[in-house]
C-alpha cells in the first residue's frame, strides 16, 4: 500500500467507527425529516443484551553529593516538553477531529480542539516509557516485563481515544511515536539534565520565565479552545517542579538511596502500605490548598489590575487573565509538590 494511501486509510473515521462498534458502541439516528437526521443517540451493548443509551452531537465539529539520578527529574520535565510539542501541533495543523456521524463522541468539553496529534497518546507513552528507562539500571526487574507493562498502560490508553471516538487512528500513532522519537533523542542526556536541573541556579529562573513565555505566545485561534489552558497548566506544573527540586537539592533532602544498583524492590508490608497512604492523603490536602490559595490571590489580583470581575467565565477565558492565573496556580502546585510537601514528610518522618 502506497504511504498517501496508508496515511489516508489511518485518518479515516470509518476506521475509529468500526472499532466503537467492535466495543459495542453504535450510532442511530433519533428520526429523520426529508431524509435528514435530526440527531443522533450512541448505543452500548451491556451484558445481558441491555443496551445503554446517551445523547450524542451529530454535527461534524468545525473547527555537593551527587545523587544517582538516571533521569529521575529531567523524565518530568522531559514530558511536559513533549507534551508542549503535541498540544501547539494541534493548533498549528488544524487538523478536525474523526467526524460524527459516522463516529460516536463521548466527549464534548474538547470538541473545539484539533485532533492531530493525540496528546493523551503522547502522555501515556512518554509516562510509561520514561519511568520504564529511569528504572532500569536503578531497580532489580525483568526489563521484559516492565515493557509490555509499559506497552499495555500505553496502548491502553491509546485505544480509550479511539473508544471515545476523539482521534483518528493516525492521530493516535503520531502522538505515540512522537513520545519515542522524544525519548531516543533525550535519553543520552537526562543524567546531564538531572544535575543541571538540580545544581544551576540560572535553571529554576529559565524554567519559569521560559515557561510562562510559551503559555503566552501559544498558536492563537479564530475560537476558544481548551488546548492553550491544558498546556499552560502543563508549563505551570514542570516549571514548579524544576524550581522545587533545585530547592529541595539546595536545602540537602535529595534522596540518596543506600545500596548497590540496582536496587531490590521490596515487598509491600502493612506497615509501608499505610506510610504511603498517610504520605497520599497529606500530600493531596496540602496540594488542593494550594490551589484554591493560588488560584483564588491569583484571580484577585488581575481582576484589579484589569479591572474585571474574573467570576465572569470568559472574562477567566481572556489571554491576559487564563494564561497568568493558571500558569501561577500550577506553578505553584508544582513547587509545593517537589519541596514542601517532601519537607514536610521529612520534618514527621514519613
Amino acid at each position: 500500500m502506497a504511504l498517501p494511501l496508508l496515511l489516508e486509510t489511518l485518518q479515516d473515521p470509518q476506521l475509529v467507527a468500526q472499532f466503537q462498534r467492535l466495543c459495542g458502541l453504535t450510532l442511530k439516528p433519533k428520526g429523520e425529516v426529508n431524509g435528514v437526521a435530526l440527531g443522533y443517540s450512541s448505543t452500548q451493548t451491556l451484558q445481558g443484551g441491555r443496551e445503554k443509551t446517551a445523547g450524542v452531537k451529530g454535527v461534524p465539529q468545525e473547527n555537593g553529593h551527587k545523587p544517582y539520578i538516571n533521569g529521575t527529574y529531567t523524565n518530568g520535565t522531559h514530558r511536559q516538553i513533549v507534551m508542549y510539542i503535541g498540544q501547539a501541533s494541534k493548533d498549528l495543523l488544524k487538523w478536525p477531529r474523526p467526524s460524527s456521524p459516522p463516529v460516536v463522541k463521548l466527549e464534548t468539553r474538547v470538541e473545539a480542539e484539533y485532533g492531530m496529534p493525540s496528546t493523551h497518546a503522547i502522555a501515556a507513552t512518554a509516562i510509561s516509557f520514561t519511568f520504564l528507562m529511569a528504572a532500569v539500571d536503578r531497580y532489580q526487574f525483568p526489563f521484559v516485563l516492565g515493557f509490555v507493562a509499559a506497552l499495555f498502560l500505553s496502548t491502553l490508553v491509546s485505544l480509550s481515544r479511539l473508544y471515545t471516538g476523539m482521534h483518528t487512528v493516525l492521530d493516535v500513532i503520531c502522538g505515540a511515536l512522537i513520545a519515542l522519537l522524544f525519548i531516543a533523542v533525550t535519553f543520552p542526556v537526562w543524567d546531564v539534565m538531572d544535575q543541571l536541573i538540580l545544581t544551576n541556579p540560572i535553571c529554576p529562573v529559565f524554567a519559569v520565565v521560559a515557561g510562562f513565555l510559551l503559555s503566552y505566545n501559544y498558536p492563537k485561534l479564530d475560537h476558544y479552545s481548551t488546548t492553550r489552558a491544558d498546556t499552560t497548566v502543563i508549563l505551570g506544573v514542570g516549571a514548579g517542579t524544576c524550581v522545587g527540586v533545585w530547592i529541595i537539592n539546595l536545602i540537602g533532602l535529595t534522596y540518596v538511596p543506600l545500596g548497590v544498583f540496582p536496587l531490590g524492590i521490596p515487598l509491600l508490608t502493612y506497615p509501608m502500605l499505610l506510610r504511603q497512604l498517610l504520605r497520599f492523603v497529606l500530600g493531596v490536602t496540602l496540594l488542593v490548598i494550594t490551589r484554591f490559595i493560588a488560584k483564588t490571590l491569583s484571580l484577585k489580583a488581575l481582576g484589579s489590575w484589569y479591572k474585571v470581575s474574573t467570576q465572569d467565565v470568559l472574562v477567566r477565558q481572556k489571554l491576559e487573565i487564563e494564561v497568568p492565573y493558571k500558569f501561577v496556580t500550577y506553578t505553584s502546585i508544582g513547587v509545593v509538590a517537589t519541596s514542601i510537601v517532601p519537607w514536610i514528610y521529612y520534618l514527621v518522618n514519613l
